[in-house]
């Protein structure tokens, strides 16, 4: 059973899982069912909730859609991806160590027991840049709850695009309906231990306005 979570624990420790995915230990339907549910009580724009989950279990569909994600993600992490030395040398180790965990999702994404992908009504290709945010907004809350209840119940995830330079390929795949926007895969499974902590981060103050810049 995963411990029990203050709320301040849980947006805490609600870590991106890769490496610590349990690529063999099958999750029941009804759990992710719940989690999802919980999604949806997440805002939207104008309350629209014109988010559509497509929950894929079937192998052969994994493997098919790992393909096309280790076709976007190896020349990206080839090229330095979460490695790049724009970080500064202080965290280089860290994203060193984000790069492998990356390259190792790549390399497993198939074997992900559960792929969630988040997907939002209306073509983004058509929404103007002044817009985007909004239209994203309906539906980055409702994956980021998701993945709070997925750590709530001992299951981790990644949040992850590296499939959508694949995504028309992908909607024919599934069978997504045109006007039908991917915005985020979600590879979903038990982790190997919960005993996840705080990140380091940036002192606040480094990154904080008050007022004006």
């Amino acid at each position: 059973m995963p411990p029990e979570l203050t709320p301040d624990e849980l947006l805490t420790t609600t870590r991106s899982v890769r490496r610590r995915l349990d690529l063999d230990r099958p999750v029941d339907p009804e759990t992710i069912r719940e989690c999802l549910r919980i999604a949806l009580q997440a805002p939207s724009g104008s309350n629209a909730q014109g988010w559509h989950w497509i929950v894929v279990t079937d192998p052969d569909v994994r493997a098919k859609i790992g393909e096309f994600y280790r076709r976007s993600a190896l020349p990206y992490l080839d090229a330095g991806g979460a490695s790049d030395d724009t970080y500064g040398p202080e965290r280089r180790v860290v994203q060193d160590r984000v790069h492998g965990s990356a390259r190792y999702l790549a390399e497993n994404l198939h074997r992900v027991p559960v792929l969630v992908l988040g997907c939002l009504a209306g073509d983004v290709r058509t929404v103007p840049a002044e817009s985007q945010a909004g239209f994203w907004g309906s539906l980055l809350p409702a994956a980021w709850s998701f993945m709070l209840a997925l750590r709530a119940r001992g299951l981790g995830s990644a949040w992850t695009t590296l499939h959508l330079a694949y995504a028309d390929e992908v909607a024919e795949l599934l069978g997504i309906p045109a006007g039908i926007s991917q915005g985020v895969l979600l590879p979903v499974a038990h982790t190997i231990g919960t005993d996840f902590r705080p990140a380091a981060r940036e002192p606040l103050e480094s990154v904080l306005h008050w007022d004006r810049w």
